[in-house]
């Protein structure tokens, strides 16, 4: 079936109500795109616990998709004035061939290395180095896909610093990932804390699809204790809050591993965790950093 891929301009402020009036006018989806993608103006969009969370870029297109056989387009003047803009608002109309939509996106996500020895294979990849260490990962809704850079500075830090036998704690686990990694690096008993039932359900999936035993639950069920390794993968407001938490849950001498901070916030966020750690810059990818400290006394924080 050929379809019609309807795009429009549009800024920050124009672009929800856009979207929505489109999905009203039958569009049988829609997203919202960054303009300025592949450009010395493009810009990463991740929304922070406890900030506003933006909804578009500065520059937008909105995209919706129609079905060419079955509608027409909608009335664009209209749906124009009905939200304040000029009846030449910038537009553009492309005809869609039908695809292969699932081999297609599976194209687009081939395996990973993080290091020498370990890999992040979708399931429809072979494992590349049959001798690595694979984690099999397949896109989807938790984060952490390897594909990120703060992913794979901690999964790198893992392999580097974790010890057999270690006891460890993913807080903020999202899919999984950082978990599996220690478990298949040695260590254990492994848990993994998330505060979305989604990334929790992901993650226990994605622990059977590896074969490896850990304990995946929400804070509120989280089993008590201290552990010798913690590493947090989240971003800097959470991280900066919860430090007294997170804290309290590494024994005395244990290491902690923080990511999901962009270089710039790596001081703020290393004087925070220095009440309680030794805290130093580990290593930076891409504009990101991850931080890495040993606990001090038991009563230190």
């Amino acid at each position: 079936m050929p379809w019609l891929s309807l795009k429009l301009a549009a800024n920050q402020a124009e672009a929800e109500g856009l979207a929505d009036a489109l999905m009203d006018a039958g569009a049988l989806a829609v997203s919202i795109e960054d303009r300025d993608a592949g450009t010395a103006e493009e810009a990463p969009q991740f929304g922070e616990p406890g900030l506003a969370d933006p909804k578009a870029w500065n520059r937008n297109w909105v995209v919706a998709l129609l079905d060419a056989d079955a509608a027409q387009l909608p009335d664009l003047p209209a749906l124009f004035a009905r939200l304040g803009l000029p009846a030449d608002h910038e537009h553009q109309v492309e005809h869609v061939e039908e695809q292969d939509w699932v081999r297609l996106t599976q194209s687009q996500f081939d395996p990973i290395p993080i290091s020498q020895r370990l890999w992040i294979v979708p399931s429809w990849h072979v494992a590349p180095d049959p001798e690595a260490i694979t984690l099999l990962l397949d896109p989807g809704l938790a984060f952490g896909t390897g594909s990120h850079p703060t992913t794979r500075l901690c999964l790198q830090w893992l392999e580097g610093n974790l010890h057999e036998g270690e006891s460890v704690l993913d807080y903020g686990c999202g899919s999984g990932i950082l978990a599996i990694a220690a478990v298949k690096l040695g260590a254990g008993p492994v848990v993994g804390v998330d505060v979305d039932a989604q990334a929790v359900t992901a993650s226990r999936d994605n622990a059977l699809r590896n074969q490896v035993t850990a304990s995946f639950t929400l804070p509120d069920a989280a089993p008590t204790g201290q552990f010798d390794v913690l590493v947090a993968n989240i971003l800097t407001n959470p991280l900066k809050a919860l430090m007294p938490l997170l804290a309290a849950r590494v024994k005395p001498g244990g290491r902690i591993a923080l990511s999901g901070i962009l270089a710039e916030q790596a001081d703020e966020v290393m004087a925070i965790y220095s009440q309680a750690f030794t805290m130093r810059l580990w290593q930076e990818a891409e504009g990101w950093v991850c931080l890495a400290g040993q606990r001090l006394t038991a009563n230190a924080c």
